[in-house]
């Protein structure tokens, strides 16, 4: 007979102190076990005092460590980036179960130092609350209503290949580089829908403002920035951080002159574009005495220079990839010419001919899969305790989704590392839409310029094919064609030039 039941046969005062004791031990045990379970965080590389695991860090290229520890860590894991602690999502469903079926809980934006001192909490990029719903909704709303995924953008995209088109051909068929054209046009498009007009490609203020943009992005990636990030006390000592800041203000001032501009030829029956909708709105407010309205002065600057910066950037960069894989590929280029030239016969491509050139589009998707230019996405921060596939996510903490994991995972791409358009294409060659394809992120943050970038990258592209080959400079092999990125918050192509040949014999246009 066991303790237990001898202690319940013969009842005295110290058996029944030992059966509670016995049951407390046990209860005692099991509930710090399962304590312990629902308490249970992410599990992670040990940390440093103050430093964290900056040491296995490379500081140029984090994703591709981050990457790397997804494979001994699994898909949620914990790093810390000096003091700060920072949760790691890595994988397609790892990543899509957090931003989409979990899209409030993940859905806020962590506001690291750097980006809190360009924005003080304004704009869309890095505002939290009240303040990122009402300049989210507004930006979209007016988006759309300036013809963003409509004909009325189309318009302006086309318009604007033609000038593109002008300025490449001026280099006669010898070697550019293909960054400044790029990022004129694309600029271009987005201040004709926020600004109403698009500027002149020799205008200095509109050159200077696309440049200082490309720099910050570019420092934004640098070592010294992800340091400052971690301890903010450094950047008055920071070449980079100062750099960046004087940037800023002159791009804050550029703009303030522009809204000006705009605000004395204001037309209330007549809207010119995003900024005239804003305007109004905050007109109408002031008239109300609406002391806490959120269309002000800081929320109009910082979101006109989230939409100038992100749509200018991105979109620019993808292009800059396409060229150079084409110019890597000619095989692959000489495809997309014979479909491009068999559907259009020569004449203007359209949004409409997608459908009809699936090769070409799925050249474009796998550029965005293979370029992977916002590899980390932006930090995301938790709304609330989140418990998530049995780790607990204290509210607050840092979350970076790694969409390059989500782009090169190994169960969703048959050959993730390498260029290969048969990834979006069927046995017959049509094209098939794929979920692990997200590079504009998903759920509440993702990118709300997505149809626009879409439209663009079309456009664009078909528009450059059409009249160009695009090849490596004289002397200059395929294979010695560069496609390691450079360093940046965005990963652009590294330094290179191209030379675009005419294919005036296959146009009419």
């Amino acid at each position: 007979m066991g303790l237990v039941e001898e202690l319940l046969v013969q009842p005295t005062i110290t058996g029944i102190l030992l059966v509670m004791v016995f049951f407390l031990i046990v209860h005692f045990l099991f509930s710090d076990a399962s304590s312990q379970e629902e308490n249970k965080e992410p599990p992670g590389p040990k940390p440093l005092p103050i430093l964290g695991n900056l040491l296995q860090l490379n500081l140029k290229r984090p994703y591709l460590t981050l990457h790397e520890m997804s494979k001994k860590y699994g898909s949620i894991f914990t790093v810390y980036l000096g003091p700060k602690k920072v949760v790691v999502l890595a994988g397609y469903q790892t990543v899509k179960q957090a931003l989409v079926n979990y899209a409030d809980e993940f859905g806020n934006r962590d506001i690291i130092p750097v980006f809190f001192d360009f924005s003080k909490g304004y704009g869309i990029l890095f505002s939290n609350g009240e303040n990122w719903k009402e300049m989210r909704r507004f930006s979209l709303t007016s988006l759309r209503d300036f013809g963003m995924g409509k004909k009325m953008s189309e318009e302006k995209i086309i318009e604007e290949t033609h000038y593109l088109r002008e300025v490449i051909e001026e280099f006669q068929g010898n070697p550019f580089d293909t960054s400044q054209p790029l990022n004129y046009a694309t600029s271009n498009v987005i201040s004709a829908i926020v600004y109403g007009s698009r500027f002149q490609y020799s205008d200095l203020q509109f050159k200077e403002m696309v440049n200082r943009v490309n720099e910050n992005i570019r420092v934004l990636g640098s070592p010294s920035i992800q340091i400052y990030n971690m301890f903010p006390w450094l950047g008055c000592w920071l070449r980079n951080w100062k750099l960046m800041m004087k940037n800023m203000e002159q791009n804050k001032k550029h703009i303030k002159e522009l809204l000006d501009k705009l605000e004395e030829t204001l037309n209330l029956e007549e809207t010119r574009g995003l900024i005239d909708s804003f305007l109004i709105r905050k007109k109408k407010a002031e008239k109300a005495g609406d002391k806490d309205t959120l269309f002000n002065e800081q929320n109009l600057i910082m979101t006109v220079s989230n939409l100038f910066s992100a749509g200018t950037d991105t979109t620019s960069t993808t292009l800059r990839w396409c060229l150079l894989l084409m110019a890597k590929y000619p095989q692959v280029q000489d495809r997309v010419h014979e479909e491009i030239d068999r559907v259009t016969g020569g004449r203007q491509p359209v949004v409409e001919d997608r459908k009809n050139m699936p090769y070409t589009d799925a050249v474009i998707h796998e550029t965005q899969r293979l370029a992977n230019i916002v590899p980390m996405s932006l930090p995301h921060t938790t709304s609330c305790d989140v418990k998530f596939q049995g780790f607990i996510i204290k509210k607050g903490t840092c979350v970076f989704p790694l969409l390059t994991s989500v782009l090169r995972d190994e169960s969703q791409w048959e050959s993730p590392q390498s260029f290969n358009p048969a990834h979006f294409l069927d046995e017959q060659g049509r094209f098939v839409k794929k979920d692990a394809f997200m590079p504009f992120s998903a759920g509440r943050r993702s990118c709300l310029g997505e149809s626009l970038a879409r439209m663009e990258l079309f456009l664009f592209f078909t528009y450059l094919m059409q009249h160009f080959h695009f090849t490596p400079p004289p002397g200059v092999s395929e294979d010695e064609l560069e496609l390691t990125s450079a360093v940046g918050l965005t990963l652009n192509p590294s330094p290179h030039k191209l030379c675009a040949v005419s294919r005036a014999s296959h146009t009419h246009s």
